[in-house]
């Protein structure tokens, strides 16, 4: 069965289909191990992990991140412009950054917020939903998490939008 996904970049919209989603799994929170199952994902990188979130506050992700990091995977992050604010509550990008993570903002022309919450792990996973990588998300919000591994067309389609939005991010 075909599934269809949609990407929008800017004003330009592109249609992917694939004929396999691959291998999934779905998570639910609160306390459904949404948390724990991107901290698997990120624990497994061995190459790359490309990240776009509003925000995470959550301490094992950005350790998971960090850790991955000291290891040797290249990791960036794309926040929203907010992360940028003193008083904003998601300080996992300043975290990140001070443990040598690439960190840049995604900053939506006018009033919009880079409200994305997108890994894509070693070419070959994507770990996407609402669930923000936040404590909150894990402990008390309704959210869901699915992971896609072995989609090689839905991959293509996160690196890209996530290489579209690093191309006009500035530094943190």
């Amino acid at each position: 069965m075909a599934a269809a996904l949609a990407t929008t970049v800017g004003a330009h919209a592109q249609a992917i289909t694939t004929s396999s989603a691959g291998t999934v799994s779905v998570y639910f929170s609160p306390n459904g191990g949404a948390e724990r199952a991107v901290v698997n994902e990120v624990r497994s990188a061995k190459q790359r992990i490309l990240v776009q979130a509003y925000s995470f506050t959550s301490p094992p992700i950005f350790e998971a991140l960090a850790a991955a990091r000291a290891r040797g995977v290249d990791v960036r992050v794309l926040v929203d412009k907010e992360a940028r604010s003193q008083d904003f509550r998601g300080a996992g990008a300043r975290y990140d950054q001070q443990r040598g993570v690439q960190v840049a903002v995604d900053e939506i022309a006018g009033k919009g917020i880079a409200h994305n919450k997108v890994m894509v792990i070693d070419g070959g996973t994507v770990i996407t939903g609402s669930f923000n990588f936040s404590r909150q998300a894990e402990t008390t919000n309704a959210e869901n998490l699915i992971v896609f591994r072995d989609s090689p067309d839905l991959v293509r389609a996160y690196t890209q939008n996530w290489q579209t939005r690093a191309a006009t991010a500035q530094p943190y």
